[in-house]
């Protein structure tokens, strides 16, 4: 099932996509689930980004063929980070590019959607809390993430999380092709099993660190081929079972 949230007649709305249509649940607010509202045609419906999350929890140097290409060590714990909700961007949307910043940078990742209040949970039951999973892209201002020496200022620029299009809950996480192309070529391509921590144990690992409460966001890291990108760029990330989402980059005041 696809889950998404959509903006209509000037209302907001969680609902299912169904193709050509959108079968609304609920409108924002959230009240309770209503199975007598009309559906809505795609086309007259925008897609906003899936969830609402009180945090998005980054997972950095989490592929093994990454740290390879890094010639860095695979760590023996997941590198964690935070991006504000802020950040967060619409399927369709533009990228800002910040003026503090000289090399921003791209990185695919498939993106963990939680379902339910989570708090210190084994990897046998950690699914068990996830609603599902959708696209994203941690953009990261990579000049700053070095003068920093941390990591907050580069990936918390508002805009600087892509997420979408929907919320697919009928997924194994375990084996997904995940692709990004910049203006239509291919600069990643991988698989989620190539992840050195694979999604329950980042679940109950970050669940053990702090709650993660229904619609917040972990993700899972991003494989090889990270690169720049510029203002007029066209970057789409498809990660299979999921679709594509796609994003601009433009500069400020555009």
């Amino acid at each position: 099932m696809r889950l998404v949230r959509f903006r209509s007649g000037g209302r907001d709305g969680f609902g299912v996509h169904r193709g050509e249509f959108i079968q609304p649940i609920s409108w924002e607010p959230f009240e309770e689930v209503a199975d007598d509202l009309e559906e809505i045609e795609t086309g007259a419906a925008r897609l906003l980004a899936p969830v609402v999350p009180t945090k998005i929890v980054g997972v950095g140097l989490n592929y093994t063929d990454h740290a390879g290409e890094l010639g860095m060590e695979i760590p023996g714990e997941p590198i964690l980070f935070l991006k504000a909700a802020d950040t967060l961007l619409p399927p369709g949307g533009s990228v800002i590019y910040p003026s503090q910043s000289e090399r921003v940078d791209y990185e695919a990742e498939l993106a963990v959607v939680i379902g339910e209040r989570t708090r210190s949970v084994e990897p046998e039951e950690a699914l068990d809390h996830v609603l599902g999973y959708t696209c994203g892209l941690d953009i990261t201002a990579r000049d700053l993430q070095v003068a920093d020496g941390q990591w907050t200022r580069a990936k918390c620029f508002d805009t600087f999380c892509p997420l979408g299009p929907w919320v697919e809950t009928e997924l194994d996480p375990g084996g997904l092709a995940i692709e990004l192309r910049l203006n239509g070529e291919v600069r990643q391509s991988s698989s989620t099993s190539r992840m050195i921590f694979d999604v329950p144990f980042l679940v109950s690992f970050i669940s053990s660190v702090m709650t993660l409460n229904p619609g917040d966001v972990i993700m899972t890291g991003t494989p090889p081929g990270v690169g720049e990108v510029s203002p007029g760029d066209e970057i789409e990330v498809s990660i299979e079972g999921i679709g594509t989402l796609g994003c601009s980059v433009s500069a400020p005041g555009e």
